[in-house]
This record gives C-alpha cells, sequence and structure tokens, in this order.
C-alpha cells in the first residue's frame, strides 16, 4: 500500500531521523543556521524560498526542537530562529554531507571548504568510533545490529 509506514522503519533511527531532516530546504535551512542566519528575511533571501515552504520548515523545526523562536523585536514583534542543543547536535552530519559532496569534487571545483578557524588549514572530516578513534568508513568493520528495542521485522534485519 502505498505511503504504509512499515513497523520497521518507524523502529529505524535512520527513518526516524530522515523524518525530522531529511528534506532538501532542511538542510539548506540547518546550513544556514550554522552559518550564523537566524531570521526569516535572511533565510528568503539567502535559500530564495517561498514564504509559505520557510514557515512550514521553520514550524516542524520548531515542533521538533531542533530550533528555538525567540523574539528579537517588539514593535513590531518580530522572532529569530536559535539552534537548540538538539540542533547544533546536527553540525557534525551537516560538516560530513557537504565534504562527501567536495569529495566527489576537484579541488578547483569546489565552491566551499572546511578550515580549522585558527590556522586558515584546510581539514578533511571523518566520523570515528569515540572509543577507539577508528575510521567508521570501512563496511566489514562495523555493522549494524538489533537493539534492545528492536521488534520482530528490525531482529529479522539485524540478527545479533
Amino acid at each position: 500500500m502505498a505511503g504504509r509506514i512499515r513497523q520497521e522503519d518507524r523502529e529505524c533511527p535512520l527513518s526516524r531521523t530522515v523524518e525530522h531532516v531529511g528534506e532538501w530546504w532542511t538542510l539548506l535551512l540547518l546550513h544556514d543556521l550554522f552559518d550564523g542566519y537566524t531570521r526569516f528575511d535572511q533565510f528568503q533571501e539567502n535559500l530564495g524560498i517561498s514564504s509559505s515552504m520557510l514557515t512550514a520548515r521553520l514550524k516542524t523545526l520548531v515542533a521538533d526542537g531542533i530550533l528555538e523562536r525567540r523574539p528579537y523585536q517588539t514593535n513590531p514583534v518580530r522572532h529569530e530562529y536559535v539552534l537548540t542543543e538538539l540542533g547544533r547536535s546536527l553540525r557534525p552530519v551537516i560538516v560530513a554531507m557537504a565534504a562527501w559532496g567536495n569529495s566527489r569534487l576537484a579541488p578547483h571545483e569546489r565552491s566551499m571548504i572546511l578550515v580549522d578557524a585558527e590556522t586558515g588549514e584546510e581539514v578533511e572530516p571523518v566520523v570515528v568510533d569515540a572509543g577507539t578513534g577508528r575510521r567508521l568508513d570501512d563496511s566489514r568493520a562495523y555493522v549494524f545490529t538489533s537493539g534492545p528495542a528492536a521488534g520482530p521485522e528490525m531482529r529479522a534485519r539485524y540478527p545479533r
């Protein structure tokens, strides 16, 4: 049945994450927020997004606890959008996605690079295991397994 969400998908942390931040405009909004943008007009001007789409995306991010909406002006009332702790925790994801995109380009084709703020040297972000420091890009060394809350479908997909 089209549009039906499988139980396995409701349990999957990747599916739940994509549900919250996987929409194209949402990722671009997060990028702008990490660059210091906080106001509706800034987002709209920078992204060229329609006001109705921007309003919907911002409302969803606030409802999901990723952003906080705060007044910055009283007459007339104007609001800004500020990343919550949960929202700030998405920065490594956005950085990793941008780095992945850059890795597919020749150095002279890159319009944006990540650098060390102190030295100005370009850096290569990688995802590592916090305990060992080992890179997680080896699909043979690291695999998913079912967790304690997994239902039958998830346990069948990821047996221990």
